[in-house]
Protein backbone atom coordinates (compact mmCIF):
# COMPACT_ATOMS: atom_id res chain seq x y z
CA UNK A 1 0.00 0.00 0.00
CA UNK A 2 1.01 3.38 -0.94
CA UNK A 3 1.82 6.10 1.78
CA UNK A 4 2.13 9.63 1.72
CA UNK A 5 4.99 11.39 1.93
CA UNK A 6 5.26 12.93 5.43
CA UNK A 7 6.29 16.32 3.64
CA UNK A 8 3.01 16.33 2.23
CA UNK A 9 0.61 18.44 3.37
CA UNK A 10 -3.32 17.91 3.27
CA UNK A 11 -4.17 20.70 1.12
CA UNK A 12 -4.21 24.09 0.71
CA UNK A 13 -8.09 25.80 1.23
CA UNK A 14 -8.23 28.58 -1.42
CA UNK A 15 -11.46 31.09 -0.51
CA UNK A 16 -11.81 32.53 -4.19
CA UNK A 17 -15.34 34.38 -4.26
CA UNK A 18 -17.27 32.07 -2.02
CA UNK A 19 -15.87 29.30 -3.34
CA UNK A 20 -13.69 26.86 -1.53
CA UNK A 21 -10.67 24.65 -3.78
CA UNK A 22 -8.69 22.25 -2.16
CA UNK A 23 -5.32 22.08 -4.15
CA UNK A 24 -3.22 19.59 -2.61
CA UNK A 25 0.74 20.43 -1.74
CA UNK A 26 3.67 18.64 -0.96
CA UNK A 27 6.83 19.30 -0.30
CA UNK A 28 8.05 16.69 -2.66
CA UNK A 29 8.52 17.68 -6.02
CA UNK A 30 5.37 16.61 -8.23
CA UNK A 31 6.16 14.60 -11.48
CA UNK A 32 7.26 17.35 -14.43
CA UNK A 33 4.55 19.42 -15.98
CA UNK A 34 1.57 18.24 -13.14
CA UNK A 35 1.96 21.34 -11.29
CA UNK A 36 1.58 23.40 -14.17
CA UNK A 37 -1.44 21.71 -15.44
CA UNK A 38 -2.87 22.22 -11.74
CA UNK A 39 -2.23 26.06 -11.98
CA UNK A 40 -3.33 26.19 -15.72
CA UNK A 41 -6.77 24.18 -14.68
CA UNK A 42 -7.46 26.72 -11.19
CA UNK A 43 -6.76 29.65 -13.91
CA UNK A 44 -9.18 28.38 -16.58
CA UNK A 45 -11.87 28.05 -13.46
CA UNK A 46 -10.79 31.10 -11.86
CA UNK A 47 -12.03 32.91 -15.10
CA UNK A 48 -15.01 31.06 -16.01
CA UNK A 49 -15.73 32.04 -12.36
CA UNK A 50 -15.38 35.71 -12.86
CA UNK A 51 -16.88 35.87 -16.00
CA UNK A 52 -20.16 34.46 -14.89
CA UNK A 53 -20.52 36.34 -11.95
CA UNK A 54 -19.90 39.48 -14.04
CA UNK A 55 -22.73 38.52 -16.43
CA UNK A 56 -24.79 37.66 -12.92
CA UNK A 57 -23.93 41.37 -11.82
CA UNK A 58 -24.97 42.43 -14.73
CA UNK A 59 -28.47 41.11 -14.85
CA UNK A 60 -29.11 41.96 -11.49
CA UNK A 61 -28.39 45.95 -12.18
CA UNK A 62 -30.62 45.62 -14.96
CA UNK A 63 -33.38 43.70 -13.25
CA UNK A 64 -33.26 46.52 -10.61
CA UNK A 65 -33.11 49.13 -13.06
CA UNK A 66 -36.26 47.78 -14.51
CA UNK A 67 -38.13 48.04 -10.89
CA UNK A 68 -37.77 51.51 -10.95
CA UNK A 69 -38.80 52.12 -14.46
CA UNK A 70 -42.30 50.17 -13.38
CA UNK A 71 -42.25 52.06 -10.31
CA UNK A 72 -42.30 54.98 -11.63
CA UNK A 73 -44.88 54.06 -14.31
CA UNK A 74 -47.09 52.92 -11.58
CA UNK A 75 -46.81 56.48 -9.94
CA UNK A 76 -44.61 55.76 -7.16
CA UNK A 77 -44.51 58.84 -4.35
CA UNK A 78 -42.49 61.92 -5.73
CA UNK A 79 -41.30 62.70 -2.52
CA UNK A 80 -39.06 59.19 -2.06
CA UNK A 81 -35.81 59.03 -2.16
CA UNK A 82 -34.25 57.96 -5.02
CA UNK A 83 -33.09 53.91 -5.30
CA UNK A 84 -29.86 53.18 -4.50
CA UNK A 85 -27.82 51.25 -7.24
CA UNK A 86 -26.37 48.03 -5.96
CA UNK A 87 -23.11 47.92 -4.41
CA UNK A 88 -20.35 47.37 -7.34
CA UNK A 89 -17.23 45.47 -5.73
CA UNK A 90 -15.81 43.52 -8.07
CA UNK A 91 -17.64 40.35 -7.80
CA UNK A 92 -20.69 41.23 -5.52
CA UNK A 93 -22.92 38.21 -4.14
CA UNK A 94 -26.09 37.43 -4.75
CA UNK A 95 -27.15 37.88 -1.01
CA UNK A 96 -25.96 41.52 -1.42
CA UNK A 97 -27.87 42.16 -4.56
CA UNK A 98 -30.91 40.63 -3.29
CA UNK A 99 -30.70 42.58 -0.17
CA UNK A 100 -29.97 45.44 -2.28
CA UNK A 101 -33.06 44.71 -4.21
CA UNK A 102 -35.62 44.76 -1.45
CA UNK A 103 -34.04 47.93 0.14
CA UNK A 104 -34.57 49.57 -3.31
CA UNK A 105 -37.93 48.57 -3.09
CA UNK A 106 -41.48 50.66 -2.02
CA UNK A 107 -42.84 50.61 1.26
CA UNK A 108 -46.08 50.16 -0.50
CA UNK A 109 -47.49 49.95 -3.97
CA UNK A 110 -50.02 47.72 -6.01
CA UNK A 111 -50.52 44.63 -6.59
CA UNK A 112 -48.57 44.60 -9.74
CA UNK A 113 -45.43 46.18 -8.28
CA UNK A 114 -45.57 43.17 -5.30
CA UNK A 115 -45.46 40.63 -9.06
CA UNK A 116 -42.82 42.42 -10.13
CA UNK A 117 -40.68 42.19 -6.87
CA UNK A 118 -41.62 38.71 -6.63
CA UNK A 119 -40.31 38.23 -9.94
CA UNK A 120 -37.13 39.63 -9.36
CA UNK A 121 -36.25 38.33 -6.33
CA UNK A 122 -37.31 34.88 -8.06
CA UNK A 123 -34.67 35.76 -11.23
CA UNK A 124 -31.82 36.88 -8.62
CA UNK A 125 -32.86 33.20 -6.53
CA UNK A 126 -32.36 31.74 -9.75
CA UNK A 127 -28.75 32.82 -10.57
CA UNK A 128 -27.62 30.17 -7.50
CA UNK A 129 -29.63 27.36 -9.21
CA UNK A 130 -27.52 24.86 -11.31
CA UNK A 131 -28.43 25.83 -14.71
CA UNK A 132 -29.08 22.70 -17.39
CA UNK A 133 -26.20 21.27 -18.70
CA UNK A 134 -25.87 20.13 -22.45
CA UNK A 135 -22.47 18.28 -23.46
CA UNK A 136 -22.27 21.04 -26.58
CA UNK A 137 -21.55 23.69 -23.07
CA UNK A 138 -24.13 26.12 -24.54
CA UNK A 139 -26.63 27.94 -22.81
CA UNK A 140 -29.84 25.90 -22.39
CA UNK A 141 -33.61 26.70 -21.48
CA UNK A 142 -36.47 23.91 -20.21
CA UNK A 143 -40.03 25.06 -20.42
CA UNK A 144 -43.48 23.76 -20.88
CA UNK A 145 -47.19 23.96 -19.67
CA UNK A 146 -48.96 21.35 -17.44
CA UNK A 147 -51.66 21.39 -18.16
CA UNK A 148 -55.39 19.57 -17.13
CA UNK A 149 -58.56 19.45 -19.02
CA UNK A 150 -61.55 18.74 -17.26
CA UNK A 151 -64.75 18.64 -19.70
CA UNK A 152 -68.49 17.88 -20.76
CA UNK A 153 -70.06 16.92 -24.29
CA UNK A 154 -73.10 17.77 -25.17
CA UNK A 155 -74.20 15.48 -28.60
CA UNK A 156 -71.80 13.10 -30.40
CA UNK A 157 -68.82 14.58 -31.51
CA UNK A 158 -65.37 12.48 -33.57
CA UNK A 159 -62.99 13.35 -30.36
CA UNK A 160 -63.77 13.94 -26.95
CA UNK A 161 -61.30 15.75 -25.36
CA UNK A 162 -60.92 17.89 -28.34
CA UNK A 163 -64.10 17.72 -30.27
CA UNK A 164 -63.70 19.23 -34.00
CA UNK A 165 -66.52 17.72 -35.68
CA UNK A 166 -70.25 17.03 -34.42
CA UNK A 167 -71.52 13.75 -35.83
CA UNK A 168 -74.51 11.99 -36.29
CA UNK A 169 -75.88 10.01 -32.83
CA UNK A 170 -75.87 6.47 -33.11
CA UNK A 171 -78.96 4.61 -32.04
CA UNK A 172 -78.96 3.89 -28.30
CA UNK A 173 -76.14 6.10 -27.65
CA UNK A 174 -75.96 8.51 -24.62
CA UNK A 175 -76.70 12.37 -25.48
CA UNK A 176 -73.15 13.57 -24.11
CA UNK A 177 -69.88 12.60 -21.74
CA UNK A 178 -67.62 13.87 -19.61
CA UNK A 179 -64.24 13.08 -18.39
CA UNK A 180 -60.45 15.04 -17.87
CA UNK A 181 -57.35 14.65 -19.88
CA UNK A 182 -53.55 15.78 -19.03
CA UNK A 183 -52.09 14.70 -22.73
CA UNK A 184 -52.46 18.46 -23.48
CA UNK A 185 -49.35 18.97 -21.76
CA UNK A 186 -45.99 20.00 -23.25
CA UNK A 187 -42.52 20.05 -23.07
CA UNK A 188 -39.78 21.96 -24.64
CA UNK A 189 -36.11 23.19 -24.74
CA UNK A 190 -34.42 26.19 -26.34
CA UNK A 191 -30.70 25.97 -27.42
CA UNK A 192 -28.55 29.65 -27.52
CA UNK A 193 -25.60 28.10 -30.03
CA UNK A 194 -22.56 29.67 -31.23
CA UNK A 195 -21.50 32.36 -34.15
CA UNK A 196 -21.51 31.35 -37.52
CA UNK A 197 -20.84 32.90 -40.48
CA UNK A 198 -21.88 36.02 -38.67
CA UNK A 199 -25.22 34.75 -37.75
CA UNK A 200 -26.49 34.10 -34.23
CA UNK A 201 -27.77 30.51 -34.49
CA UNK A 202 -30.39 28.62 -32.09
CA UNK A 203 -32.46 25.73 -31.64
CA UNK A 204 -35.98 24.24 -30.09
CA UNK A 205 -37.93 21.29 -29.90
CA UNK A 206 -41.64 21.44 -28.01
CA UNK A 207 -43.48 17.92 -27.28
CA UNK A 208 -46.98 17.22 -26.12
CA UNK A 209 -48.66 13.76 -24.67
CA UNK A 210 -51.23 14.12 -27.91
CA UNK A 211 -50.00 11.62 -29.93
CA UNK A 212 -52.49 8.76 -29.48
CA UNK A 213 -53.32 6.08 -27.17
CA UNK A 214 -50.74 2.62 -26.10
CA UNK A 215 -53.54 -0.13 -26.88
CA UNK A 216 -53.51 -1.57 -23.61
CA UNK A 217 -56.63 -0.80 -20.50
CA UNK A 218 -56.68 2.71 -19.38
CA UNK A 219 -54.41 3.86 -22.42
CA UNK A 220 -56.59 6.64 -22.85
CA UNK A 221 -54.75 8.26 -19.56
CA UNK A 222 -51.26 7.46 -21.02
CA UNK A 223 -50.83 9.87 -24.29
CA UNK A 224 -48.08 8.96 -26.08
CA UNK A 225 -45.11 11.57 -26.52
CA UNK A 226 -45.26 13.61 -29.50
CA UNK A 227 -43.27 15.87 -31.76
CA UNK A 228 -44.76 19.29 -32.68
CA UNK A 229 -41.97 21.46 -33.14
CA UNK A 230 -38.33 21.11 -33.94
CA UNK A 231 -36.18 23.90 -35.69
CA UNK A 232 -32.91 25.31 -36.11
CA UNK A 233 -32.27 29.16 -36.78
CA UNK A 234 -29.55 31.66 -38.00
CA UNK A 235 -30.55 34.84 -37.74
CA UNK A 236 -28.20 37.92 -39.21
CA UNK A 237 -29.56 41.72 -39.52
CA UNK A 238 -32.78 41.68 -40.85
CA UNK A 239 -32.04 38.27 -42.46
CA UNK A 240 -33.33 35.11 -40.75
CA UNK A 241 -32.94 31.33 -41.98
CA UNK A 242 -35.30 28.61 -40.15
CA UNK A 243 -34.93 24.79 -40.51
CA UNK A 244 -37.19 22.33 -39.05
CA UNK A 245 -40.65 21.42 -38.53
CA UNK A 246 -43.20 24.07 -38.08
CA UNK A 247 -46.29 25.57 -38.34
CA UNK A 248 -47.54 27.20 -41.65
CA UNK A 249 -45.60 30.51 -42.20
CA UNK A 250 -48.35 31.64 -43.93
CA UNK A 251 -50.99 30.76 -42.20
CA UNK A 252 -49.19 32.69 -38.68
CA UNK A 253 -52.04 33.25 -36.38
CA UNK A 254 -54.60 30.36 -34.41
CA UNK A 255 -57.31 31.60 -31.84
CA UNK A 256 -56.50 31.94 -28.07
CA UNK A 257 -58.08 28.79 -26.50
CA UNK A 258 -56.62 26.36 -23.45
CA UNK A 259 -58.80 23.85 -24.43
CA UNK A 260 -57.11 23.69 -28.03
CA UNK A 261 -53.67 23.10 -27.09
CA UNK A 262 -53.02 19.68 -28.64
CA UNK A 263 -54.96 20.93 -32.07
CA UNK A 264 -55.29 25.14 -32.58
CA UNK A 265 -58.80 25.83 -32.46
CA UNK A 266 -60.66 26.12 -35.56
CA UNK A 267 -58.07 23.68 -37.24
CA UNK A 268 -61.20 21.95 -39.23
CA UNK A 269 -63.31 24.80 -39.59
CA UNK A 270 -61.60 27.69 -40.94
CA UNK A 271 -57.51 27.66 -39.40
CA UNK A 272 -55.10 26.05 -41.88
CA UNK A 273 -52.84 24.21 -40.03
CA UNK A 274 -50.28 21.63 -39.64
CA UNK A 275 -47.02 20.73 -38.48
CA UNK A 276 -44.45 19.96 -41.24
CA UNK A 277 -41.12 19.80 -42.05
CA UNK A 278 -39.87 23.39 -43.91
CA UNK A 279 -36.74 25.45 -44.94
CA UNK A 280 -37.95 29.57 -45.43
CA UNK A 281 -36.16 32.50 -45.33
CA UNK A 282 -37.07 35.70 -43.82
CA UNK A 283 -35.67 38.88 -44.63
CA UNK A 284 -37.10 42.40 -42.78
CA UNK A 285 -37.04 45.79 -44.29
CA UNK A 286 -37.33 48.80 -41.39
CA UNK A 287 -40.10 51.44 -42.63
CA UNK A 288 -40.13 53.45 -39.28
CA UNK A 289 -38.31 52.62 -35.71
CA UNK A 290 -41.78 50.70 -35.13
CA UNK A 291 -42.59 49.47 -37.87
CA UNK A 292 -41.31 46.94 -41.08
CA UNK A 293 -42.16 45.07 -44.10
CA UNK A 294 -41.42 41.17 -43.55
CA UNK A 295 -40.63 38.76 -46.89
CA UNK A 296 -40.71 34.89 -46.04
CA UNK A 297 -40.28 32.53 -48.40
CA UNK A 298 -39.78 28.49 -48.41
CA UNK A 299 -40.21 25.54 -49.42
CA UNK A 300 -42.72 22.88 -47.37
CA UNK A 301 -42.60 18.81 -47.56
CA UNK A 302 -46.10 18.99 -49.32
CA UNK A 303 -48.62 16.39 -46.94
CA UNK A 304 -51.74 15.78 -47.72
CA UNK A 305 -54.34 14.24 -45.03
CA UNK A 306 -54.00 10.68 -45.98
CA UNK A 307 -53.89 8.08 -43.06
CA UNK A 308 -50.08 6.80 -42.15
CA UNK A 309 -51.01 2.54 -42.96
CA UNK A 310 -49.01 1.17 -40.46
CA UNK A 311 -47.28 2.17 -37.33
CA UNK A 312 -43.58 2.22 -38.36
CA UNK A 313 -43.63 2.45 -41.82
CA UNK A 314 -43.74 5.62 -43.49
CA UNK A 315 -45.39 5.61 -47.35
CA UNK A 316 -45.65 8.73 -49.55
CA UNK A 317 -48.90 10.96 -49.25
CA UNK A 318 -50.18 11.85 -52.95
CA UNK A 319 -48.38 14.96 -52.20
CA UNK A 320 -45.10 13.61 -51.53
CA UNK A 321 -45.63 11.03 -54.58
CA UNK A 322 -45.52 14.19 -56.98
CA UNK A 323 -41.79 14.26 -56.20
CA UNK A 324 -42.16 18.29 -55.50
CA UNK A 325 -41.62 20.20 -52.69
CA UNK A 326 -44.83 22.68 -51.79
CA UNK A 327 -44.20 26.41 -52.45
CA UNK A 328 -45.07 29.18 -50.08
CA UNK A 329 -44.65 32.84 -49.49
CA UNK A 330 -45.97 35.27 -47.18
CA UNK A 331 -45.56 39.21 -46.62
CA UNK A 332 -46.60 40.78 -43.52
CA UNK A 333 -46.22 44.07 -42.29
CA UNK A 334 -46.06 44.27 -38.71
CA UNK A 335 -46.29 47.89 -36.53
CA UNK A 336 -47.99 49.11 -33.74
CA UNK A 337 -51.31 50.73 -32.81
CA UNK A 338 -52.48 52.54 -30.21
CA UNK A 339 -49.10 51.30 -28.46
CA UNK A 340 -50.11 47.73 -29.02
CA UNK A 341 -48.35 45.02 -31.70
CA UNK A 342 -50.36 45.23 -35.02
CA UNK A 343 -49.65 43.29 -38.42
CA UNK A 344 -51.38 42.74 -41.98
CA UNK A 345 -50.23 39.79 -44.40
CA UNK A 346 -50.74 37.80 -47.28
CA UNK A 347 -49.98 34.49 -48.58
CA UNK A 348 -49.60 32.16 -51.06
CA UNK A 349 -49.20 28.67 -51.24
CA UNK A 350 -48.85 26.00 -54.16
CA UNK A 351 -48.53 21.64 -53.82
CA UNK A 352 -48.73 18.98 -56.65
CA UNK A 353 -50.21 16.24 -55.84
CA UNK A 354 -50.21 12.40 -57.54
CA UNK A 355 -53.36 9.79 -56.83
CA UNK A 356 -51.52 7.59 -59.69
CA UNK A 357 -53.20 6.67 -62.80
CA UNK A 358 -51.90 9.67 -64.37
CA UNK A 359 -54.75 11.16 -61.98
CA UNK A 360 -52.91 14.69 -60.73
CA UNK A 361 -54.31 17.46 -58.89
CA UNK A 362 -52.86 21.14 -58.23
CA UNK A 363 -53.37 22.32 -54.68
CA UNK A 364 -53.16 26.05 -54.04
CA UNK A 365 -54.43 28.66 -51.65
CA UNK A 366 -54.24 32.71 -51.08
CA UNK A 367 -54.07 33.73 -47.25
CA UNK A 368 -54.69 37.32 -45.38
CA UNK A 369 -53.87 37.00 -41.82
CA UNK A 370 -54.56 40.02 -39.07
CA UNK A 371 -53.92 40.85 -36.02
CA UNK A 372 -54.68 44.78 -35.16
CA UNK A 373 -55.51 46.40 -31.40
CA UNK A 374 -58.90 48.32 -31.50
CA UNK A 375 -57.70 50.55 -28.37
CA UNK A 376 -56.02 49.76 -25.45
CA UNK A 377 -58.46 46.60 -24.43
CA UNK A 378 -59.62 45.65 -27.81
CA UNK A 379 -57.94 43.79 -30.11
CA UNK A 380 -59.20 41.72 -33.65
CA UNK A 381 -57.50 39.16 -35.08
CA UNK A 382 -57.96 36.55 -37.76
CA UNK A 383 -57.79 34.55 -41.17
CA UNK A 384 -59.06 33.88 -44.72
CA UNK A 385 -58.08 31.51 -47.22
CA UNK A 386 -59.41 30.55 -50.66
CA UNK A 387 -57.97 27.64 -52.45
CA UNK A 388 -58.62 23.98 -53.78
CA UNK A 389 -57.35 20.56 -52.37
CA UNK A 390 -56.28 21.93 -48.91
CA UNK A 391 -56.79 18.36 -47.19
CA UNK A 392 -53.79 18.40 -46.02
CA UNK A 393 -54.08 21.68 -44.21
CA UNK A 394 -57.15 20.72 -42.62
CA UNK A 395 -59.12 22.25 -45.18
CA UNK A 396 -62.50 21.09 -47.06
CA UNK A 397 -63.03 18.91 -44.07
CA UNK A 398 -59.42 17.65 -44.13
CA UNK A 399 -60.09 16.58 -47.52
CA UNK A 400 -58.22 17.16 -50.50
CA UNK A 401 -60.65 15.86 -53.31
CA UNK A 402 -63.99 14.69 -54.19
CA UNK A 403 -64.33 10.89 -56.00
CA UNK A 404 -66.78 8.88 -57.04
CA UNK A 405 -65.28 5.48 -55.28
CA UNK A 406 -62.17 4.24 -53.67
CA UNK A 407 -59.30 6.97 -54.90
CA UNK A 408 -56.86 4.22 -54.97
CA UNK A 409 -58.88 2.47 -57.89
CA UNK A 410 -57.68 3.63 -61.03
CA UNK A 411 -61.25 3.50 -62.41
CA UNK A 412 -62.24 6.05 -59.76
CA UNK A 413 -62.98 9.59 -61.01
CA UNK A 414 -61.43 12.76 -58.94
CA UNK A 415 -61.63 16.37 -58.61
CA UNK A 416 -59.80 18.92 -56.67
CA UNK A 417 -62.15 20.13 -54.09
CA UNK A 418 -62.28 24.29 -53.69
CA UNK A 419 -62.94 25.38 -50.41
CA UNK A 420 -63.19 28.85 -48.92
CA UNK A 421 -63.11 30.03 -44.88
CA UNK A 422 -61.46 31.61 -42.11
CA UNK A 423 -61.79 32.59 -38.69
CA UNK A 424 -62.07 35.79 -36.68
CA UNK A 425 -61.32 36.39 -32.85
CA UNK A 426 -62.72 39.37 -30.65
CA UNK A 427 -60.17 39.64 -27.85
CA UNK A 428 -61.28 41.75 -24.38
CA UNK A 429 -58.72 42.77 -21.91
CA UNK A 430 -61.05 43.66 -18.50
CA UNK A 431 -58.04 43.74 -16.66
CA UNK A 432 -54.03 43.18 -16.79
CA UNK A 433 -54.83 39.78 -15.14
CA UNK A 434 -58.43 38.89 -17.43
CA UNK A 435 -59.32 38.60 -20.75
CA UNK A 436 -62.18 37.52 -22.66
CA UNK A 437 -62.50 36.30 -26.14
CA UNK A 438 -65.37 35.33 -28.60
CA UNK A 439 -64.62 33.92 -31.94
CA UNK A 440 -65.97 31.75 -34.62
CA UNK A 441 -64.72 30.43 -37.49
CA UNK A 442 -65.62 27.96 -40.61
CA UNK A 443 -64.62 26.16 -43.68
CA UNK A 444 -66.74 25.82 -46.49
CA UNK A 445 -66.50 23.35 -49.88
CA UNK A 446 -68.11 24.61 -52.17
CA UNK A 447 -71.30 23.08 -53.32
CA UNK A 448 -70.54 22.73 -57.07
CA UNK A 449 -67.46 20.63 -56.51
CA UNK A 450 -69.80 18.67 -53.89
CA UNK A 451 -72.26 17.81 -56.71
CA UNK A 452 -69.63 16.56 -59.72
CA UNK A 453 -70.39 12.99 -58.17
CA UNK A 454 -73.89 11.80 -57.02
CA UNK A 455 -72.77 10.57 -53.79
CA UNK A 456 -69.34 11.69 -53.26
CA UNK A 457 -66.26 10.19 -51.74
CA UNK A 458 -63.44 12.14 -49.85
CA UNK A 459 -59.96 11.35 -50.03
CA UNK A 460 -59.77 9.86 -46.59
CA UNK A 461 -62.75 11.00 -44.65
CA UNK A 462 -66.62 11.47 -45.80
CA UNK A 463 -67.05 14.23 -47.45
CA UNK A 464 -68.28 17.48 -45.20
CA UNK A 465 -70.50 19.65 -46.92
CA UNK A 466 -69.73 22.85 -44.51
CA UNK A 467 -68.08 22.33 -40.68
CA UNK A 468 -68.67 25.73 -38.49
CA UNK A 469 -68.20 26.46 -34.67
CA UNK A 470 -67.25 29.34 -31.91
CA UNK A 471 -66.14 29.77 -28.19
CA UNK A 472 -66.44 32.03 -26.04
CA UNK A 473 -63.42 31.66 -23.16
CA UNK A 474 -62.00 33.86 -19.91
CA UNK A 475 -58.66 33.51 -19.03
CA UNK A 476 -57.66 34.69 -15.55
CA UNK A 477 -53.75 34.30 -14.72
CA UNK A 478 -53.40 35.15 -11.03
CA UNK A 479 -49.47 34.66 -11.51
CA UNK A 480 -48.07 34.90 -14.85
CA UNK A 481 -47.36 31.17 -14.30
CA UNK A 482 -50.99 30.15 -13.38
CA UNK A 483 -53.74 29.54 -15.82
CA UNK A 484 -57.12 28.87 -15.45
CA UNK A 485 -59.23 29.48 -18.06
CA UNK A 486 -63.11 28.33 -18.74
CA UNK A 487 -64.78 27.94 -22.33
CA UNK A 488 -68.09 26.73 -24.23
CA UNK A 489 -67.79 25.85 -27.90
CA UNK A 490 -70.51 25.65 -30.25
CA UNK A 491 -69.87 22.83 -32.93
CA UNK A 492 -72.20 22.67 -36.52
CA UNK A 493 -71.14 19.98 -38.98
CA UNK A 494 -73.25 20.02 -42.42
CA UNK A 495 -72.99 16.96 -44.69
CA UNK A 496 -73.35 17.03 -48.47
CA UNK A 497 -77.11 15.15 -48.14
CA UNK A 498 -78.45 18.27 -46.32
CA UNK A 499 -78.52 16.83 -42.66
CA UNK A 500 -76.68 18.73 -40.21
CA UNK A 501 -75.46 17.50 -36.69
CA UNK A 502 -74.63 19.55 -33.43
CA UNK A 503 -72.39 19.47 -30.39
CA UNK A 504 -71.62 21.81 -27.18
CA UNK A 505 -68.54 21.46 -25.49
CA UNK A 506 -67.76 22.87 -21.84
CA UNK A 507 -63.68 22.66 -21.21
CA UNK A 508 -62.36 24.13 -17.93
CA UNK A 509 -58.30 24.12 -18.25
CA UNK A 510 -55.95 24.53 -14.91
CA UNK A 511 -52.38 25.26 -15.98
CA UNK A 512 -48.78 25.88 -14.55
CA UNK A 513 -46.08 27.39 -17.01
CA UNK A 514 -42.57 26.79 -17.03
Amino acid sequence: MRHRPRGCLRGLILPVVGLSLSVPVCAQSPPPGELQAQVDALQSSLSDTRAELQRSHEEVVDLCRRLEELETRLGASASKPAPQTLPSPEYPTLEDALKAQQSAAPASGGEATQEHEDMLAARIEEQNQTKVESASRYKVKLSGLVLMNAYSNRGAVDNTDLPALALPRALGQTNGDSGATLRQTQLGLEVTGPKLAGASTAADVQMDFFGGFPAYQFGMTAGLVRLRIARVSLDWSGTKLVIGQDAPFFSPLSPTSYATVGEPAFSWAGNLWVWTPQIRVEHRWSVSESSGVTLQAGILDPLTEYFTDTQFDRTPTPGESSRQPALATHLVWNGRLWKQPASVGVGGYYERQSYGFSRNVDAWAGTADWALPLGQWLGLSGEFYRGRALGGLGGGGWNSIVANGDPDLGSTSIAGLNTVGGWSQLKIKAAPKLEFNVAAGTDNPLASDLRIFPNPMGSELPALGRNQSLFANSIYRPRSSLILALEYRRLRTYFPNDSKSSADHVNLAIGVAF
